[in-house]
């Protein structure tokens, strides 16, 4: 059974750092694709970064250098370091993987497989 399992989710303060992590297993192929997504309250899920097996990676223009997102194909765990946070960061944060034929990784529709969630607080 495919599971996705988010850690590292906490309240901080902004300006604070955080360090989420997504433990992948259970597939029977690795995903090229595995991103991060989150969710604010009232808003549309967002995908905040997306890492392909190649290391490639494109980040949303709202995080970009201030997330760095990394993965380890030895552990299957994907990482998602936030630096700098602000109020704005604030949302629940999801992990995905691709779909076996996923190779772009850019639409959500590539993405099959979903973590529940970590939250992020920021306050100001």
């Amino acid at each position: 059974q495919v599971q996705l399992v988010e850690s590292g989710g906490d309240s901080v303060q902004a300006g604070g750092s955080l360090r989420l992590s997504c433990a992948a297993s259970g597939f029977t192929y690795r995903p090229y694709c595995m991103g991060w997504f989150r969710q604010a309250p009232g808003k549309n899920r967002e995908r905040v970064a997306y890492i392909a097996s190649d290391g490639r990676t494109l980040y949303a223009n709202s995080v970009k250098g201030r997330f760095t997102i990394s993965r380890d194909n030895v552990k299957n765990t994907v990482y998602l370091q936030m630096n700098s946070l602000n109020t704005e960061d604030a949302a629940m944060y999801y992990c995905a993987a691709g779909r076996v034929w996923a190779r772009g990784c850019v639409s959500t529709n590539e993405y099959g497989y979903w973590g529940q969630g970590t939250q992020v607080t920021v306050s100001s």
